[in-house]
């Protein structure tokens, strides 16, 4: 073979010298390093993850299970008014039957604390669902107070002195019994998915947080994705490359730059300063939510159209298709797993954000679920936000548990994104 440094008149390299050698590993040690640094980085990374996973899990898994007391109530006409059903004595009917089951207990107050607030509203529907049953004793299983709730878990520290701790020893001592006769259980809690917002943790829940995630990203997705898609397909296909296309192109590129509590504070000034729309409306959101996810569609759209082979267009366009016919008869359905990829990971971008829904008042304390895209709600990260800043111990647990929900969410979406890629995509 050839010594190439001859013919460039150089001198000959001696290859096995040991300079040449001390090169070799210098260079070997160098790429050493550099494969070290990378490990070191993405097990730095993943640390870092499995940190805060650890972190919401070890905090959100206790809000899963909720504390419960078996109680036989027994409706006795001294506490219930016949011709009111909805407006009798439950509170008194509930301190009753709490003074029964606690041995020794002389004020009712004290032990029907011990039940959730909601405990005589659930004793209430009971009875008007069901009014044969005056007179009788019913079975109810309703859940404790945050207190006790915290107590069943070992959230409260019983060894800690009586007056730096949440319960006394005659209120632990009245659980206790309720412990011994076996009337305690701590079953998954549904009320956590089931229940719209509450000031009481052990009643609040994310209900209406995803009825309102869920009208605002349908409607974000209504029309962002016709929008996005009709914008990108007249760009890409049939615009004309001048300064004005070229100036369009640069703009969509800086809106999906721009942070999003700039779309907030158009939404703000637009759709509630101008149009004078409601505050907390999901359909707001989602508006908002549009604004700020179009960009993203626009560009994973061109980007799907420039990757269909130029092949495709000039076989059309050899056998007589017109461009409107090679563009939606053959470009734009190979383009489509591409294109609901970017939007699918567009709408999981708008589904955790919060800043413009904040701006809008989406983070106002509703309890109740909405009906319509137009009945006031929260959203899942405005109703972490709420839970978040609650001083309530029992709302912690809940706002990691939240969390958990919110990042289940993220991740069907972005493995949906991926499934579409993979089932549908094709390679030339």
């Amino acid at each position: 073979m050839t010594d190439l440094s001859l013919q460039s008149g150089a001198r000959p390299v001696d290859w096995t010298s040991d300079q040449a050698g001390l090169r070799v590993r210098k260079r070997k040690a160098a790429e050493t390093r550099l494969k070290l640094v990378g490990l070191s980085a993405i097990a730095v990374a993943f640390a870092m993850l499995g940190l805060l996973l650890w972190s919401l899990v070890s905090t959100g898994w206790q809000a899963f299970r909720q504390t419960h007391v078996t109680i036989e109530v027994t409706y006795a006409q001294e506490f219930i008014t016949p011709g009111n059903l909805a407006r009798s004595n439950y509170r008194g009917l509930l301190e009753a039957t709490m003074l029964e089951l606690v041995p020794g207990a002389t004020d009712g107050r004290r032990v029907a604390a011990i039940l959730s607030n909601g405990a005589q509203f659930a004793v209430r529907d009971r009875i008007v669902a069901d009014p044969s049953l005056l007179g009788r004793t019913a079975t109810l299983r309703v859940p404790v107070s945050d207190p006790y709730d915290q107590l069943w878990k070992g959230l409260i520290d019983r060894t800690t002195p009586e007056q730096n701790r949440r319960l006394k020893n005659d209120e632990i001592a009245a659980f206790d019994a309720l412990v011994a006769k076996g009337l305690v259980s701590s079953p998954f809690n549904w009320a956590l998915l089931g229940n719209a917002d509450s000031r009481f943790p052990e009643q609040a829940g994310l209900k209406g947080a995803l009825w309102g995630s869920f009208y605002a990203l349908l409607t974000c997705f209504l029309l962002a994705f016709p929008i996005g898609i009709g914008a990108a397909i007249y760009l890409e296909e049939f615009a004309p490359k001048n300064r004005v296309s070229d100036f369009i192109e640069v703009n969509i590129n800086n809106l999906a730059a721009v942070p999003s509590v700039v779309f907030g504070l158009l939404a703000l000034a637009v759709f509630l300063g101008w149009f004078g729309m409601g505050r907390s409306i999901p359909f707001v959101g989602g508006l908002t939510l549009a604004l700020m996810t179009l960009p993203t569609i626009i560009i994973a759209t061109r980007a799907a159209l420039k990757a269909v082979p130029p092949s495709i267009r000039e076989a059309a366009l050899g056998v007589g298709a017109s461009r409107q016919q090679v563009v939606f008869h053959h470009v734009l359905p190979l383009a489509m797993p591409g294109i609901l990829t970017g939007t699918i990971i567009g709408l999981a971008q708008a589904l955790g954000e919060t800043a413009p829904l904040l701006l809008i008042g989406m983070n106002a304390f509703v309890t109740a679920a909405p009906g319509t895209p137009f009945d006031p709600s929260t959203a899942l990260p405005t109703q972490i936000f709420i839970w978040a800043d609650s001083p309530e111990r029992g709302f912690v647990s809940r706002t990691s548990a939240a969390i958990l929900v919110l990042l289940g969410f993220l991740v069907m979406m972005n493995a949906l994104a991926i499934y579409l890629r993979n089932r549908f995509e094709r390679r030339w």
